[in-house]
């Protein structure tokens, strides 16, 4: 064989070999890819990407190897593996000549369509090449795409790819429906409309399209038609659609105006999300209210809160109306006061600020004084056709709510107001009203204003006498005798609620004049009227018996004490002690006597106890029992040590021990006097009556000697100290102040412990006391307090405990109180130690002394109402204090029944606090609109019963008045911190609360 040959078979021969090779290495890929294609085709991805990540390892054919490539990343997607999509990216990278590169774009955007996941189908549509698509393809392709974009919302997008297979015969209804829907969300009715009249035979979308054409036709207008769809399809939809339908059909008949076909349907929506807006529930009051259903009305109306558009203002007036229906008048304020401060329509503003200020001036009102209202209401509106009566109203609500001196500024700087015969109340009122203050000059002042109006008879006669009671108060008697003079001549007097006591006043004036006859007979006058009674008719016969004693008529002066005494006065012990000293001036001395000590033996606790055995032992000294005088007079000293008597007692036990013979148990008693009553005229006068003693045993050594210890007495300068007293008592006697203080002054530097030091510095006090320079007062007080007990003990302890009480130093004050308490003589200065002691024990939280305190000026029977109402609040705040709510109660409403102004405000709001922790919240509001009413001036309790008006409300399911009471509370009483605090939480807890069922609730979470 030659070579050539030979080379050639071998040549032949390998690649012979080689095909051979070859060919069977691409017929094992193939099956294995042929393998993997039957697992990927039945839906065994995981299996299949592992085949086929094998078969394109091993093959060498790009055409496989990119088959391959493009199923892995298939099988990646349909496993939804993380790099399904960089697989496909690889894929489309690497392999770009790929016939299956469309395809790739097709089938994951297809499989992403198909599994919901719309972003990531339209990202793989967006890079697919339609002009390769086939026209079944095509159609799928678009109506896909279109609804990708539907589903996120793109509708633009959508539509062009709708509108591609609108005509399709598979795709075209589908996609009329979604155009149409489309349309629908756009407000393009008629677009809607068209494309579903083209599809409404379509079984698949009878149920929404019966929907959505109810509510087209509901919002072109077409009510009855929108009632006529929906109720097509109400009993057939699922309940979701019912709801829906139940709003198109109840709003349709609402718009319509048949409310009572309205009311189910409305009645059946279920909300959004489980929830009404405000307009739900207005529609529904609304109907309710149309049908005279006011009540039902009000427990729609009432969900309305936070509303602050044309719907909110017109159902807080509607509100409001409901709430008048049913007498309901504090609430009907609060809606009408809402809606008159929205802007939405300015006729329901006016009208709604009219029947605000009407209703403030009725009931009252808390936020703002029911003058300020009105007058407010007027500014606002001057042409409104109801201003003349407002303003007879605005100056009537003046006087009923008390608020007399803003009436007078009305009536005096405004032309407006011009009212003569209500410029006579209001000045007349004012007038009383700072009487009452104890302003007497300025009532005075306002009673001659009301007398210059004489427009109403009554009113002038009552003006008159308070006048005269100003006057009397004064103490220009004078004045105000021929005050009550005129009133009495009046014609119109008797008709006054002033008559009974008039005559009365006028014989007390006469007496307070030293015109005791005529006191007499006018005593005896009201004594015999049909007014005579209680208290003042005890006290007139007091009166009258004392006007007979001070003209030496005795015997009737005894009558009369004796009549005070049956009738169980409350000073019977005086009555009893000047009867029995009666009987000394008609030589009745030993019934003077026995009078005396059956008074010591009935009134052991009498203020004129010490006064009764001082008289006593005089007494016996007047008729020479000298032993029984010694006892009488030991009785005083040893039982009633503080008594003013004391001293004298003592001189006059000394005296009678001089008088028969024992000097020197006398001189001892002498110097006792001068030692522990120092400065005092029975000082002095026992300084005298030792030095007596001591020149007649000729010890005027001894005598020298012990004056010389006493440094308010110096023989020698004792002419000058008296001189020096004299010229400064001189024009303190004739009311010349600024001389008075100055020779005071001169006095006490000169003679510090000069025999008048006492007498001295009480009287500066009382100098100091009445200017403006009350705090010089307080030592020279405290240098009459620092003494022994005498005369001016008593009125010094009660001018420097009020000195401390002004200052607010109520430890200070309480030390005082409480000796003058033991030391007072004077019912009144007792009283005052233990309304004052009550008070300050309370502000140095001293809870059980301030009920103690209070508790014993109640067991006094001497005090008035006001007393009695200080007491009453004292032992109400301790008990609050310490928890004790249920005396707290009992005090109040004691309070209550007798106090007026500040005191009469709290009691009214425990009322109706305790009412609100009894569960009666209906009660506890009437409480407060009382304390609106009858008590606009104190607003700190008008806030905090608003407050409980609010919580009432809420429990009484009214969420409305309760927010909106909240709410202007908030914006109204911004000075009381601490209350505002509270509703402000209050209202966060409410709003929560009822968010949960109002989409219109704006809470701080949302």
């Amino acid at each position: 064989m030659s070579k050539n040959l030979i080379a050639l078979s071998l040549f032949f021969l390998s690649s012979v070999y080689g095909f051979s090779q070859q060919t069977a290495a691409f017929t094992n890929d193939l099956v294995d890819y042929n393998k993997a294609i039957e697992l990927y085709n039945n839906n065994q991805f995981l299996a299949a990407q592992t085949l086929f990540s094998k078969v394109k390892q091993s093959t060498d054919q790009k055409t496989i190897e990119g088959d391959c490539a493009y199923y892995i990343a298939n099988s990646a997607v349909r496993l939804n593996q993380q790099d399904a999509d960089q697989l496909m990216e690889a894929f489309v990278e690497d392999y770009p000549t790929s016939i299956k590169r469309n395809d790739a774009y097709i089938n994951v955007a297809n499989y992403y369509f198909e599994n919901g996941k719309y972003a990531h189908a339209r990202k793989w549509f967006d890079k697919v090449d339609e002009s390769s698509l086939s026209r079944g393809e095509m159609e799928k392709y678009n109506f896909n795409n279109g609804y990708a974009y539907f589903k996120s919302k793109r509708y633009n997008e959508a539509k062009k790819y709708f509108n591609r297979v609108s005509a399709s015969q598979k795709y075209g209804s589908q996609a009329k429906y979604y155009l149409g829907y489309i349309a629908y969300e756009g407000d393009d009715y008629e677009q809607a409309n068209q494309q579903f009249e083209e599809i409404k035979g379509d079984e698949r979308y009878a149920e929404d399209l019966s929907y959505y054409q109810a509510d087209m036709n509901f919002k072109l207008g077409n009510f009855q038609k929108a009632i006529d769809l929906g109720k097509e399809q109400y009993d057939s939809s699922n309940p979701r659609e019912r709801s829906e339908l139940s709003k198109i059909i109840g709003e349709s008949y609402f718009n319509l105006g048949q409310y009572a076909k309205a009311i189910p349907y409305l009645k059946e929506y279920k909300g959004k999300r489980g929830k009404w807006n405000n307009t739900d529930y207005y529609q529904l009051g609304y109907a309710y209210y149309k049908q005279g259903d006011y009540q039902s009305a009000i427990n729609e109306f009432n969900k309305i809160i936070d509303g602050s558009n044309s719907v909110a203002q017109n159902a807080y007036y509607h509100l409001a109306e409901s709430y008048l229906k049913l007498d309901q008048k504090q609430q009907a304020l609060n809606a009408f006061k809402n809606a008159s401060e929205m802007d939405f329509s300015e006729e329901i503003k006016e009208d709604a600020f009219l029947n605000y200020a009407k209703l403030s001036y009725e009931i009252g009102n808390s936020y703002q004084s029911a003058p300020q209202v009105l007058l407010s209401f007027i500014e606002t509106y001057p042409d409104n056709k109801n201003n003349e009566a407002l303003k007879n109203l605005l100056i009537d609500s003046y006087i009923t709510s008390k608020n007399y001196q803003a009436a007078m500024e009305l009536l005096e700087n405004n032309k407006a107001f011009e009212n003569k015969l209500a410029y006579q109340k209001v000045a007349f009122f004012r007038g009383v009203e700072l009487y009452n203050n104890g302003k007497y000059s300025e009532a005075k002042n306002m009673f001659n204003k009301s007398l210059q109006e004489p427009r109403d008879a009554t009113y002038t006669a009552r003006a008159t006498y308070w006048k005269s009671e100003s006057d009397y108060q004064l103490s220009n008697f004078g004045e105000a005798l021929i005050g009550y003079k005129q009133y009495l001549q009046l014609p119109e007097a008797a008709a006054t609620p002033e008559y009974d006591n008039a005559r009365y006043n006028l014989a007390y004036t006469n007496f307070k004049l030293k015109n005791y006859n005529k006191a007499i007979t006018n005593f005896k006058g009201y004594l015999e009227s049909a007014s005579a009674n209680g208290a003042r008719k005890q006290d007139a016969y007091l009166r009258l018996a004392d006007s007979y004693f001070v003209t030496s008529q005795y015997w009737p002066a005894m009558e009369n004490y004796n009549k005070a005494i049956e009738l169980g006065a409350t000073d019977e012990d005086y009555a009893a002690f000047q009867k029995a000293i009666s009987y000394g001036f008609v030589d009745r001395i030993e019934q003077k006597i026995e009078g005396l000590q059956n008074f010591l033996r009935t009134y052991v606790k009498s203020v004129y106890r010490d006064d009764a055995l001082y008289e006593l032992g005089n007494t016996y000294v007047s008729q020479n029992k000298n032993n029984e005088a010694l006892r009488t007079y030991d009785n005083l000293i040893q039982n009633v040590p503080k008594s003013i008597y004391k001293p004298r007692a003592l001189m006059k036990k000394a005296l009678i021990l001089d008088n028969t013979g024992k000097s020197n148990e006398a001189l001892a008693i002498f110097k006792q006097v001068a030692k522990e009553y120092p400065s005092t005229p029975e000082a002095v006068q026992a300084v005298s009556s030792a030095k007596i003693i001591y020149i007649d045993q000729g010890n005027v050594d001894q005598y020298a000697n012990w004056v010389n210890t006493l440094d308010y007495i110096s023989v020698e300068d004792s002419e000058l100290d008296d001189a020096t007293y004299q010229a400064a008592e001189q024009p303190y006697l004739e009311n010349k102040i600024s001389q008075a203080i100055s020779r005071f002054e001169a006095y006490l530097k000169d003679f510090p412990n000069g025999k008048h030091a006492l007498n001295a510095h009480f009287y500066l006090g009382q100098l100091y006391f009445a200017e403006t320079g009350k705090e010089k007062a307080i030592p020279h007080y405290e240098y009459v307090v620092s003494r022994e007990q005498n005369e001016f003990t008593e009125p010094a302890l009660a001018r420097i405990s009020e000195l401390y009480l002004g200052k607010n130093n109520y430890e200070k004050a309480l030390s005082y109180l409480k000796r003058l308490e033991t030391a007072a003589n004077s019912p009144q200065n007792i009283i005052f130690a233990q309304t004052n002691s009550m008070k300050a024990s309370y502000e140095l939280k001293q809870y059980a002394e301030a009920v103690n305190y209070a508790e014993r000026v109640l067991q006094n029977s001497k005090i008035d109402n006001s007393i009695k109402s200080d007491a009453q609040v004292i032992i109400a705040r301790s008990a609050m204090k310490t928890n004790d709510e249920a005396k707290a109660k009992q005090a109040y409403a004691e309070v209550g029944k007798i106090a007026t102004g500040e005191l009469a405000a709290e009691a009214l709001y425990y009322d109706a606090y305790f009412k609100r922790k009894e569960g009666d919240f209906k009660a506890s509001n009437e409480s407060v609109q009382r304390l609106a009413k009858d008590y606009p001036g104190y607003k700190l309790y008008g806030a905090k019963g608003l407050l409980l008006m609010a919580k009432n409300f809420y429990d009484l399911n009214d969420a409305y008045q309760a927010t909106y009471i909240l709410d202007s509370l908030i914006k109204n009483f911004s000075e009381y911190t601490e209350v505002v605090n509270e509703a402000k939480a209050e209202l966060a807890r409410i709003k929560a609360a009822e968010a949960k069922t109002n989409a219109s609730v704006e809470t701080e979470e949302n």
